[in-house]
């Protein structure tokens, strides 16, 4: 039993060992330093002395009478790493809680790197639930970096405290002890294990080696995790530009990697074009053939008010023609050339069929006429005096009209 005791004292205090007291004979500054002949200066609360928690034991501080306001600073020389903060007051040795416990309660607790306390964190502010005066003795977790440290009170005029609180303000401290790492870039119990590389300042919580902030474009615990796309920045609170083809910026500054998008232009694409350009990171110079001189869409380069007479296009870069300049209605212009190509091919239809039919006509004409030249030559031979034949008597008796006379009658 007592084995397992001692063993848990050694460890403990093995730990504590590990994390020294970063504030053991520090120099002190003090508002409302003693006054009187005994030696109550603020030097008592470093000097590793609080056996004797009274006045008369010469280990403690005493705030001098009557003050509104009280402080007591500790210098820790640089920038450390604190992992917890342990407060002794004065307690006159008595059992119970007293008149001292009176003159704690309320206080405030403040780490900086200045000597004002304001420009640093407020690790602790001392408030009861209940009406009752705080313990005497105080561990507080205070896991941040700073050089100075504060202990602060105070009893304003025209405030209402709680019955219990004391009437002035006090720093009546036996001892104040400050444990962390005096490197301020390692943790651990024996403060030798280096802060992440991406924590901001290299600064990481003296206990567990999380990060107390990170550096720009990183997030987690320990700041490992690149911002997620489309934001960088600290803390990958910022939103990207407008970069080329919705890519995502560089995590950390907001650069566009590959330029921007229509529309856009600077280092990080969030910058309109000016007036007078367009198109990607405004390299293009609006048309001067705009009725607006060079002012145009910032992404499409279409100019305002249209183009001045004789050009055309979006961008007003085009000459027009002879016969667009001739047609201001686009519609009529349309109209016009549909019923020109439909009068020209109607022509074109008509004629071609007139063609066909006097074509036909002529060729049956010669053909009939072929014939009838064949039919009339053949009686001409056969009148011959000298021809007796007997196919020429035949035709005779059978009294068919002269060729001849047909042929002359279809001429006429």
């Amino acid at each position: 039993m007592w084995g397992l005791i001692l063993l848990e004292v050694y460890l403990h205090s093995h730990c504590l060992s590990a994390l020294e007291n970063l504030a053991l004979g520090r120099p002190v500054w003090e508002d409302q330093r003693w006054k009187g002949k005994k030696n109550f200066t603020g030097d008592k609360a470093v000097d590793g002395l609080y056996t004797k928690r009274t006045a008369a034991g010469g280990q403690c501080v005493k705030t001098y009478k009557y003050a509104r306001t009280a402080t007591w600073r500790v210098d820790l020389g640089a920038v450390v790493s604190i992992s917890h903060i342990n407060i002794y007051y004065m307690t006159d040795n008595r059992p119970l809680q007293g008149d001292s416990t009176s003159r704690m309660a309320g206080f405030f607790l403040y780490v900086s790197n200045t000597t004002t306390k304001e420009d640093g964190h407020l690790c602790f502010h001392e408030i009861q639930k209940f009406n009752g005066t705080p313990s005497e003795d105080q561990r507080i977790n205070c896991t941040v970096h700073g050089r100075y440290v504060f202990y602060y009170n105070e009893r304003l005029p025209n405030v209402t405290y709680p019955s219990y609180y004391s009437t002035y303000a006090f720093y009546d401290l036996c001892e104040l002890e400050v444990y962390g790492c005096s490197n301020a870039g390692y943790y651990g119990s024996n403060c030798n294990i280096p802060c992440p590389k991406n924590c901001q300042e290299r600064r990481c919580d003296v206990n567990t080696g999380h990060c107390l902030g990170c550096v720009p474009g990183y997030v987690g615990p320990t700041c490992s995790q690149v911002c997620p796309d489309q934001m960088y920045g600290q803390s990958c609170s910022f939103p990207c530009g407008n970069c080329s083809k919705g890519e995502t910026c560089h995590n950390v500054n907001g650069t566009c990697l590959y330029g921007c998008n229509v529309g856009a232009q600077g280092e990080q694409c969030k910058i309109e074009c000016p007036q007078g350009f367009y198109g990607r990171d405004c390299v293009y110079n609006c048309s001067e053939n705009c009725n607006v001189i060079r002012r145009c869409d910032r992404f499409t380069g279409k100019c305002e008010g249209g183009c001045k007479e004789g050009w055309t296009g979006t961008t007003c870069y085009q000459k027009q023609t002879q016969a667009s300049l001739s047609c201001d209605n686009n519609n009529i212009c349309v109209i016009s050339i549909v019923v020109s190509v439909v009068i020209v091919l109607t022509g074109s239809v008509v004629n071609y069929i007139y063609c066909k039919k006097n074509t036909a006509a002529r060729t049956s004409h010669k053909r009939y006429t072929e014939e009838s030249v064949t039919e009339s030559v053949t009686p001409r031979q056969t009148n011959r005096p000298e021809d007796n034949s007997e196919p020429y008597t035949e035709l005779q008796d059978v009294g068919k009209p002269n060729t001849y006379e047909d042929l002359h009658t279809y001429s006429n």
